[in-house]
């Protein structure tokens, strides 16, 4: 299995590899660690030397320049592996005889179209939720709202004004 795993990686962009080889470098902690040691070492060194110009610009052009490249590097592992979540979710609709295949290109779909399908999944949801609700809800002749006996995580009973 680890072979395999390893075909799959090397069939990808060499560019791409070198990406998730940095996230997952920088997502360690001793990186994290090395990094503030190194501030505090370099704050100290300018502190010492009464912070130098050409010290402050290095730091400042090292800071900007890492910020920015670590940037595009999020940036593309976390829309490589969105894309990879999609797929699957598009496998699984597509797998579901019961489910709705026209939500498998949502993501393309104009602003109109998604707004459509979210009102229409929460019409859905509120349709189920109103069906699931227990018929004994009564108001015991009192003037205020009827309340409604439910169990929350199955625990502990609550009522809930409605």
């Amino acid at each position: 299995m680890r072979h395999e795993s390893s075909e799959k990686t090397e069939r990808r962009h060499r560019g791409s590899r070198v990406l998730h080889a940095l996230d997952r470098w920088a997502a360690k902690p001793t990186l994290a660690l090395g990094v503030v040691t190194a501030d505090v070492a370099w704050v100290l060194y300018s502190a010492a030397f009464g912070f130098p110009a050409r010290l402050e610009t290095a730091f400042q052009t090292l800071a900007a320049a890492t910020t920015l490249a670590m940037v595009f590097v999020i940036q593309h592992t976390q829309a490589r592996a969105q894309e990879a979540t999609q797929r699957k979710l598009d496998e699984i609709l597509r797998a579901s005889p019961e489910a709705d295949n026209s939500l498998i290109t949502l993501e393309e779909a104009p602003d109109n179209e998604l707004k459509a399908a979210t009102d229409a999944h929460r019409d859905l949801r509120r349709e189920k939720h109103n069906m699931s609700r227990p018929a004994d809800t009564r108001n015991f002749g009192t003037s205020s709202p009827p309340l409604q006996q439910s169990f929350e995580g199955g625990s502990a009973l609550s009522y809930e004004a409605r």
